[in-house]
């Protein structure tokens, strides 16, 4: 946890303030219990909202005692001359006893006033700054979504830039062989490509124009090797450049043929789109 950050979010104001709710609370008494840094920060906190209140209080005004005195005066001045001693020491006590009362109360009164004012201007700062917090929480995760998004977008761009550099150094390299396969009565209108290196075996098959077939079934590459067809490798339509096949050696024909879903161990002949001979290179 970032302490200060933690701390600048105002959470421990509004926690002293009570302005928290029962979840929030516990959290940030789990993390106090947790952080000693932060039960240090609380202490302050209080101590600060402490020290605010005292600093805010007034003290009673001068007249106050001289108003009391008089009104004491007063009143006694109606009573027996006997007792005047006695009750001028009485009313002296009680001058001294109300002026004391009142400064107390009018200092809490300030006191109270004042850290309400205060618990209101932190309650709302604290507020303030924690959905100013939270708001940049959410700014960030989403800045980081998009940054993420962006890389993945990158990547891909990169690889379809890589693959096709590889495609294109496949098709202008001398060292493979270009076979084109021209469409068989079952599907005349099709075409695709087979580049096969005699030397590495590797086979790769681009497709231009066949039509799609059922999901249960598959595209099977043939490699006529010594008069008999040899699995290439099966594949699916809709695939952009070129693809990798099954390494083949010592081929003189490249066909297609429609086979069920995973291929078979021999081509099924009546299902054959495509078909072309290996030219000799010259």
């Amino acid at each position: 946890m970032n302490i200060e950050e933690y701390i600048s979010t105002g959470i421990l104001e509004a926690y002293v303030l009570g302005e928290l709710s029962e979840a929030e609370r516990t959290q940030v008494e789990k993390n106090i219990s947790l952080y000693p840094e932060l039960k240090a920060a609380l202490l302050e906190v209080e101590e600060t909202l402490e020290a605010f209140a005292m600093k805010a209080a007034v003290k009673p005004r001068a007249g106050v005692k001289a108003k009391l005195m008089a009104q004491i005066q007063k009143e006694e001045e109606v009573k027996s001359v006997a007792g005047t001693k006695t009750i001028i020491e009485s009313n002296t006590a009680k001058e001294t006893k109300v002026v004391a009362l009142a400064s107390s109360n009018t200092y809490w009164k300030y006191a109270a006033a004042a850290s309400v004012a205060f618990a209101l201007v932190t309650s709302y700062l604290a507020f303030d700054y924690r959905q100013l917090w939270v708001q940049t929480q959410a700014n960030l995760d989403n800045l980081l979504a998009q940054n993420e998004q962006m890389a993945k977008d990158y990547n891909t761009v990169n690889y379809k830039l890589d693959k096709i550099q590889q495609d294109f150094s496949i098709i202008e390299s001398t060292a493979y062989n270009k076979v084109v396969l021209k469409g068989t009565p079952n599907e005349p209108e099709a075409l695709a490509s087979v580049y096969w290196n005699a030397t590495s075996e590797e086979v790769f098959i681009s497709i231009q124009n066949l039509k799609e077939i059922s999901k249960n079934n598959q595209f099977q590459l043939w490699a006529i090797v010594d008069g008999k067809p040899v699995d290439a490798g099966v594949f699916d339509a809709g695939f952009d450049g070129l693809l990798k096949m099954k390494n083949i050696k010592g081929a003189v024909a490249f066909a297609v043929t429609v086979e069920p879903r995973g291929g078979k161990p021999s081509p099924s002949l009546e299902t054959m789109r495509v078909m072309g001979p290996v030219q000799a290179k010259g």
